[in-house]
């Protein structure tokens, strides 16, 4: 299932793509040869009008082959070379080009719609201000609603945490403007250093049970006997409805050096574990917590947070390279289409629970991220992707001049970036293996 799952998302993602660019071309009176889905050997294809439409054996790619004047020698039944690829003007070529990127981005937008429309958004809204800390002294309240986190613009939780994420709180001040009954209000919070103390468990905050995803290897929660799988019931006797809770729970209850109790359910069996949380030094901490469920969107609302839904997506992307290019991240980091179909895997079985209408829309919502993903990196400059071209075709506007040797370049980069691409693949299959 997963397996079909992968080549269903592929096989959308690359048809809207090469359907972006088919669609402008015959719109701007180009002649294309062949539209095709995949690539290797053709497992069937037809011929209408003077287009060949073809499906290749492997889900990995696709193609709007453009008539181009390099072809007059291939002896095309029927080309009209007056229709080419290069007589058309730059502008329209630009157009063409850049259309598979935006269709990328109006499929991310349209099951963004789908998705808000059923799911809700995660409205950034401050659950928790400990006592005592930083947050509560710069006069942070429950309830406030974050609009700006250290001057980026806010509409979904997922984007502070993102900001977090990036940005690691720690003695620099954060700078917060907040909605409260109708009025903004900037804060600034200076993080306070404290001890931190861990379970050495992974979970995720929404209202499912409260899973325990990953556990630690010589965590304290290892220590204690709790594995990966268990659900967690109540803590110190503090029932915990579902992974929301517990985030709470956690965030109003710091970990501190005393052992607690956690309630357990492990193949219907409740089990009570005893656990000394572990020290893991010293940090900074703001002292508060922000929901990070999803909250039903109603008329217009589901249309303003689907496109926020898809900027979060292509921030997210920009910023990972930013983190690349900083060194905060490395080539191991990058994932292809065996690592995305091993967590397509991952993402069927926690859904699977909750039938078809869960398992949709968690395939929906990833299907988003990789259209967006796929949108932004073939816009990036670089020779054999789309934004490389459009680098060229920029180039050619300005001079008056097409670049010497243009295709060349671009097939250079296009057997870079596949090497590239069987590097990454490699990379995946041991990892897959490994695990």
């Amino acid at each position: 299932m997963s397996i079909l799952i992968s080549v269903i998302i592929f096989g959308v993602i690359i048809f809207i793509h090469e359907f972006g660019h088919f669609i402008m071309a015959k719109k701007n009176g180009i002649y294309v040869v062949e539209f095709s889905i995949g690539m290797g050997p053709t497992l069937f294809k037809f011929k209408k009008g003077e287009t060949v439409y073809a499906l290749k054996a492997l889900p990995l790619g696709g193609a709007c082959q453009m008539l181009n004047k390099e072809m007059a020698d291939m002896d095309i039944e029927g080309a009209d070379y007056e229709r080419a690829f290069e007589t058309k003007s730059v502008w329209a070529r630009m157009v063409v080009i850049a259309a598979g990127p935006v269709f990328n981005f109006v499929l991310a937008f349209v099951l963004a719609l789908i998705v808000i429309g059923f799911a809700g958004y995660d409205i950034p809204e401050v659950l928790i201000v400990s006592n005592g800390s930083a947050a509560q002294d710069a006069g942070l309240m429950e309830g406030d609603i974050i609009v700006k986190y250290n001057g980026k613009k806010v509409d979904l939780s997922r984007e502070v945490y993102l900001q977090q994420y990036i940005h690691p709180v720690s003695d620099e001040e954060i700078e917060l403007t907040v909605l409260r009954d109708g009025e903004k209000i900037d804060l600034t919070i200076e993080p306070k250093e404290t001890k931190r103390y861990a379970l050495g468990i992974s979970y995720t905050a929404d209202d499912n049970e409260a899973v325990i995803a990953e556990v630690a290897d010589e965590g304290a929660a290892m220590e204690a006997g709790i594995e990966a799988g268990d659900v967690i019931l109540a803590i110190n006797d503090d029932e915990i409805a579902n992974g929301s809770e517990l985030n709470q729970y956690l965030s109003r209850n710091p970990l501190t050096e005393d052992e607690i109790e956690i309630l357990i359910k492990r193949d219907g069996e409740e089990i009570i574990k005893t656990v000394s949380p572990s020290y893991s030094g010293e940090l900074y901490v703001a002292g508060f917590s922000y929901n990070l469920a999803r909250t039903e969107a109603k008329g217009l609302s589901v249309i303003k947070y689907s496109f926020a839904e898809v900027k979060y997506q292509i921030v997210q992307v920009f910023e990972s390279l930013a983190m690349l290019f900083k060194g905060q991240l490395t080539v191991n980091d990058f994932t292809g289409p065996v690592g995305i179909a091993d967590i397509i895997d991952d993402v069927y079985e926690q859904s699977e629970s909750g039938g078809f209408k869960a398992i949709f829309l968690n395939f929906a919502n990833f299907t988003i991220m990789l259209s967006a993903n796929l949108g932004v990196m073939n816009l990036l400059p670089i020779p054999g992707l789309d934004g490389g071209r459009l680098l060229f075709l920029i180039y050619e506007a300005i001079v008056g001049k097409p670049v010497k040797k243009e295709e060349y370049i671009h097939l250079a980069g296009l057997l870079l970036l596949m090497l590239f691409a069987f590097y990454i693949m490699f990379k995946d299959i041991v990892s897959c293996i490994r695990s």
